[in-house]
Parts: structure tokens; C-alpha cells; sequence
């Protein structure tokens, strides 16, 4: 097979599993288990993003100034700063760990 109808069969692939998810009762999605569940997965999959685009380089882990960012954006979090504090308070972060050699 060429690359051209592996992803053409990837593409099929996905629609039909968006589509299934049309045929799922309304009363198996709205079980408080299943909300529980689809509630911390999404919590897990955003943590997981965050920490690898913090302290990972590619096929390795790099320690710089984005951790530095992180750090000042939880503490902004933790006082419950708004949202656009806590952005500029991780763009400062990095801005002063740059500043200061960290790559």
C-alpha cells in the first residue's frame, strides 16, 4: 500500500469513530460515572501537556527558563490572580530567567 491510502484509511477511521459517537444513548452519556471519568481524563491530558511543554526538549528534557514560567504561573494561580496576570507574571519569569543565562 502506499503512504497516500494508509492515511486516506486513517482519515475513514477517524470520521467513523466521530460518527459512532453520534449512536451512544443520551442516557449512557449523561451517567454520573461516565462524567466523572471524562472529567479527570481531561484534567490528566491537560497536565500532561503542560508538563511536557515545559520541560520537554524534543527526546530529552531540558531545564530553563519555561520551568521558571510554570513556577510563577502556579503561584499567580495559587493567589487567584486573573488570567491575564498569571500570563504576564510566566512572561516575566522567562523573560528574567532568559535574561539571566538560563536557555
Amino acid at each position: 500500500m502506499t503512504l497516500w491510502l494508509w492515511i486516506l484509511g486513517a482519515c475513514a477511521l477517524a470520521y467513523l469513530t466521530k460518527l459512532s459517537g453520534y449512536l451512544v444513548p443520551q442516557r449512557i452519556l449523561e451517567s454520573p460515572a461516565l462524567v466523572r471519568i471524562s472529567a479527570c481524563m481531561t484534567v490528566g491530558l491537560l497536565a500532561s501537556l503542560v508538563m511536557m511543554n515545559a520541560v520537554g526538549d524534543g527526546q530529552r528534557l531540558a531545564f530553563d527558563s519555561r520551568l521558571l514560567a510554570l513556577g510563577a504561573a502556579i503561584v499567580a494561580l495559587r493567589m487567584r490572580a486573573p488570567f491575564l496576570v498569571v500570563v504576564v507574571a510566566g512572561a516575566l519569569a522567562a523573560a528574567l530567567g532568559r535574561l539571566a543565562g538560563l536557555p
